[in-house]
């Protein structure tokens, strides 16, 4: 007799018989096991406990006064170290268990995700990554002037005009919360952005197993991967876990439907419109991104509905053709050049090739992080013949950025975009690799017959190991640069000078952007850093530094000033990318401090501010 089929056309599975066509593997319907004896409690709680003891003592005795060429690594104590293991090992004993209940890897995975990401924020008393306080520095904008400006009248930062979303919204916050700014907590965004993102995860691995170990392992692999660092104070941050939202109601929601049952597929596309429009409104890359993923999904039979795509499509070209077009009127010729260059478009370019031992261990130990994942997700797609089958949507949205290369080099950082779409699809298919597949037994006397793991030295062991490694690895990826990442109080401080006294219309000159509050006033203060032109030019500055600089400093009109600034910010990201030594950037400022053209108005342990002199004879001025 045929059975009855759902409203999604599946056929019913009869009591006590497995639905073998549905999504789900073989763990779909078992119970928790009943772990509630002491001693099972204390074989979970023990690593968890204290891993996050041994990192909190390693926090009291981290000292970041002097970072060398491996970061945050170098400064960590032993106590760091065995805590991560801990919690690895305590992990894999945990979600080894097909039974264990969903709350212990979800305690561990959050311990996970409590040391890698907050971390930072308690060891290094300012925040980290220029760009993050570029964006609290538009946030500022936004407070004071009660808006953005236009195009014609930002230069480059008019891009955060033509996508405020993420802005808009912490300005928001700031008003909210009485903060000063926000810079008061953009130090913890890694930890929040990253917490965001395990409900999304969970709801798409969910989508197509519910072994839980498949689920968790999944979910540990993708943080521990996820080094590329877009988790900082940024609009990218929070559009990708509106991206994964929005996959993980599509992947559980957006199956095609039967006749007769459009009414659920409107509602939930209605559901989804504001999480669109936050995306498009917030971030160029993430809509394009999103419309491959949704395109991808609607080549495939079960999820043929194109409503979604549409929408998104109508969103995205209202937006791009109204309030970001003066943005692409002048990207769009670039974008069209570096169409298909594939080659070109993986280069990293000039100043972003890690120089000395520190910066090129680090850079290899992090390929070997991501190119370790992705070859397990190799072995898990060719070994798992029925999961590959099973979660073929997730297999193509791995696949689908490596569209991305083709379209653009995304300021030499769309390899590292790439990377970001590709891991949740990529870490789920890994995860397989890891684990056994799942056998069922006998019926045991009395009992029913429950599916069991292949329980064995290769599944308690070498995939732990690997898991481990893994996980240690991690490490150095993410925080091994913190050296060009870190800007100290005195920094902080010493750059807050240079805007406390500039008036408008000033010019601030500096070798690199890479120092905190770069683009403090950029609305009423010039910025200029020579790195960043040809290197023709740099050559010339260095054959006469304090000579060039004023040349390029004296266009400035009273009662405007141009300022000179250099900082171990600088210095930093200028040695480990590549560009100038630092010897080099020293001999700069000890030009710049010897010539009479400038006068010395600021200097502490973290670098030193000159200003140009007003004198008739100035170079390019006339009396």
């Amino acid at each position: 007799m045929q059975q009855p089929a759902t409203e999604t056309g599946r056929p019913v599975a009869a009591p006590n018989q497995r639905d073998t066509s549905h999504p789900a593997m073989d763990l779909a319907d078992l119970p928790a096991a009943d772990h509630s004896h002491w001693p099972a409690r204390l074989l979970l709680t023990a690593p968890l406990a204290g891993a996050l003891a041994l990192w909190a003592y390693a926090m009291v005795r981290t000292d970041t006064s002097r970072l060398g060429d491996f970061g945050l690594v170098g400064a960590l104590p032993v106590a760091f170290w065995i805590a991560l293991a801990l919690l690895a090992v305590g992990f894999w004993v945990c979600v080894r268990d097909p039974l264990r209940a969903n709350g212990w890897s979800l305690a561990y995975t959050v311990g996970l995700i409590v040391l890698e990401r907050a971390t930072q924020a308690l060891v290094y008393p300012t925040p980290l990554y220029s760009w993050a306080w570029k964006h609290d520095a538009v946030i500022e904008h936004l407070l004071t002037a009660g808006g953005l400006q236009r195009g014609d009248q930002l230069g480059d930062m008019a891009v955060y005009d033509q996508w405020p979303g993420f802005f808009a919204a912490q300005a928001a916050l700031v008003r909210l919360t009485g903060v000063e700014n926000a810079a008061m907590y953009m130090a913890w965004w890694p930890l929040v952005s990253s917490l965001l993102l395990l409900a999304p995860l969970l709801l798409i691995y969910r989508t197509f197993t519910q072994d839980r170990r498949l689920i968790w392992t999944a979910v540990w692999l993708f943080y521990v991967a996820n080094w590329v660092g877009q988790d900082y104070f940024s609009p990218q941050s929070l559009a990708l876990a509106l991206y994964l939202g929005v996959i993980a109601v599509v992947l559980r929601r957006g199956e095609r439907p039967a006749r007769g049952h459009r009414s659920r597929q409107v509602l939930w596309t209605a559901l989804l419109i504001p999480l669109i429009i936050a995306i498009v409104i917030s971030h160029q890359l993430t809509p394009v991104m999103l419309v491959a993923s949704l395109g991808v999904l609607c080549l495939t039979r079960r999820y043929r509905d194109w409503t979604l795509l549409i929408t998104l499509l109508l969103v995205f070209l209202a937006w791009n053709l109204t309030a970001s077009l003066p943005f692409l009127r002048e990207a769009v010729p670039e974008m069209v050049s570096s169409f298909g260059d594939v080659s070109g478009n993986l280069e990293t370019g000039y100043g972003s090739t890690p120089t000395g031992t520190g910066p090129v261990i680090v850079s290899w130990v992090s390929r070997i992080l991501s190119a370790s994942v992705l070859l397990l997700a190799a072995v898990g797609v060719l070994r798992g013949r029925v999961l590959r089958h099973r979660a073929r949507p997730l297999l193509l949205l791995a696949a689908v950025p490596l569209l991305m290369l083709v379209a653009n080099d995304y300021g030499s950082e769309m390899i590292f975009r790439v990377l970001l779409f590709m891991l949740p699809g990529a870490c789920f298919f890994a995860a397989a690799a890891l684990l056994p597949a799942v056998r069922p037994l006998a019926a045991e006397p009395g009992g029913h017959g429950v599916p069991q793991p292949a329980v064995g030295l290769r599944f308690a062991v070498l995939p732990g190991v690997v898991l481990l490694a893994l996980t240690a690895a991690f490490v150095p990826s993410y925080s091994g640069k913190d050296r060009l990442s870190y800007f100290p109080p005195q920094e902080v401080a010493l750059v807050q000078q240079v805007f406390d006294r500039a008036p408008q219309g000033s010019l601030v000159v500096a070798a690199h952007r890479n120092y905190p509050l770069a683009y403090a006033s950029y609305w009423n203060v010039q910025h200029y850093w020579f790195l960043d032109d040809e290197k023709s030019h740099v050559e010339e500055i260095m054959k006469d530094p304090a000579g060039t600089l004023a040349r390029d400093m004296a266009a400035v009109e009273p009662p405007a000033t141009a300022y000179f600034l250099l900082t171990q910010g600088q210095i930093a990201n200028s040695e480990m990318n590549g560009m100038l030594t630092g010897e080099q950037l020293r001999s700069i400022e000890k030009s710049v401090a010897a010539s009479p053209l400038f006068e010395r108005v600021g200097r502490n342990s973290a670098g030193v501010i000159y200003e140009l002199k007003r004198t008739d004879s100035s170079p390019g001025r006339t009396s």
